[in-house]
């Protein structure tokens, strides 16, 4: 590649480009349990977790040392114990802003300020908006110290295109509801697994699974036979 002005060579593009699991990688990050394990695979962009008494020892061996796979170093509880004391300093309602403070004094301290939150939709809201926001800044920092130049991350809600009298197209609005609802019980999800023992974790895994797998099979036979 040229610089047509002068004709001197420009270096190319440093870094592998990935299709990343967003997601996947965002939940790898924040999930500092000890007996958990994530791994990025370099060529898929998937995030693979590894549970300690779940998955096979000689398989978690072999994934650690391909070079295919690159271990995610997720955030320290200190840090993360750092974003609600920064989080706690913004919220401007007295009386929650004490109740948050109490919280953290302590072990538990986690869940007791998502307890909290629970009661506080709009305030709850603003705190996924600052924890991601930090997280999405270390993965970025990550990706970047590893020379991985990943596809653009989606966007969380898509815009309401309005038609031209001025109003909100249903089928977008629609699209837009059904995003956030998503979100919304992932986030539940992010929530309830804390409490979930990593045994049950994998149970709860291979439950989805064939769900999946039943929900596909039933969409091939209703292809297969369509009613007449």
């Amino acid at each position: 590649m040229t610089d047509e002005s002068n004709g001197a060579e420009l270096p190319q593009a440093e870094g592998r480009l990935l299709e990343l699991s967003w997601e996947a990688l965002e939940d790898a990050f924040e999930n500092n349990a000890p007996e958990v394990h994530s791994y990025l695979n370099l060529l898929t962009g998937e995030v693979l977790r590894v549970v300690d008494g779940v998955a096979d020892p000689a398989m978690h061996q072999r994934i650690a040392g391909d070079a295919d796979y690159l271990r995610v170093d997720p955030v320290s509880s200190r840090e993360q114990y750092r974003w609600m004391e920064r989080f706690i300093a913004i919220v401007t309602e007295p009386d929650l802003r004490a109740r948050l403070v109490a919280s953290i004094d302590g072990k538990g301290a986690f869940r007791r300020f998502k307890d909290v939150l629970m009661a506080f939709p709009v305030e709850r809201e603003k705190w996924f908006e600052f924890r991601t926001e930090r997280l999405r800044s270390c993965m970025d920092g990550w990706l970047e110290a590893h020379k991985i130049r990943a596809t653009p991350r989606p966007a969380w809600v898509a815009p309401e295109p309005e038609s031209p009298d001025g109003s909100v197209d249903p089928t977008s609005e629609a699209l837009r509801r059904a995003r956030a609802g998503v979100e919304s019980l992932r986030r539940r999800l992010h929530d309830v697994v804390d409490l979930v023992p990593p045994r049950e974790i994998e149970t709860a895994i291979a439950f989805l699974e064939f769900l999946s797998e039943r929900r596909h099979d039933a969409l091939a036979r209703s292809t297969e036979f369509p009613e007449e």
